[in-house]
């Protein structure tokens, strides 16, 4: 009786009838899943705390300063905040077609050129840190200054706490002051963490979730 009524439902346009097989290798997957993720969880919960109070007892003063383009006011205050830090040098992370007008806003303060070092690689605030956290590593730098407008700051810690941090870089935030801007949606700090992750997963950072791209 029971197989007959399977059959005539299975006959049914748009009707899919899951037996047993199908409805145990789904619970199996699932299984999978909240395991693999409840592992990252645990990576990210543990494992980057960790390697980000090693990098600051390493090295509790920054060795460099990072600024996040898409804001000139940013260039400005880096170079005056790099008069009071001139030991160290500046990595500019911006869109590539910025790049002519921050070295020239650097030159007009007298940075050396051999103090800077300017990037067009990125195309939002994650590509900001995943395309330069490999030069940091080559560099062996622990400890940055993180530099970029007040309102932009929780997402661009955010982010940098994961990218960065997965690599045993600190940053010490240094906020650029804004006009009224408000701070971002928590929404779109999620969303680039949840990018963020993906990239220390599997290398890809999840650009076509950037609106914008």
């Amino acid at each position: 009786m029971m197989k007959g009524r399977r059959k005539f439902l299975g006959l049914i346009p748009g009707f899919v009838v899951a037996n047993s097989s199908n409805i145990l290798l789904s619970l199996n997957t699932q299984k999978i899943l909240v395991m693999l993720v409840l592992a990252i969880a645990f990576f990210f919960a543990s494992i980057i705390p960790v390697r980000i109070a090693v990098a600051l007892h390493q090295a509790p003063i920054p060795q460099a300063i990072l600024v996040l383009g898409g804001a000139s006011e940013r260039m400005e205050f880096a170079a005056r905040f790099w008069r009071s830090h001139t030991n160290v040098d500046i990595w500019v992370s911006d869109y590539a077609r910025n790049l002519d007008v921050n070295r020239r806003i650097f030159q007009q303060f007298d940075v050396p050129n051999q103090r800077l070092h300017l990037d067009g690689r990125a195309t939002d605030t994650v590509t900001n840190f995943t395309t330069l956290v490999e030069d940091f590593v080559r560099q062996k730098l622990q400890h940055i200054y993180l530099i970029t407008s007040d309102y932009h700051m929780k997402r661009a810690r955010a982010i940098a706490a994961i990218v960065l941090g997965s690599h045993g870089i600190a940053v010490t935030p240094v906020e650029v002051p804004s006009q009224g801007d408000k701070s971002e949606t928590l929404v779109r700090i999620l969303r680039d963490c949840g990018r963020s992750i993906l990239w220390v997963v599997t290398g890809r950072t999840g650009a076509s979730f950037n609106p914008r791209m």
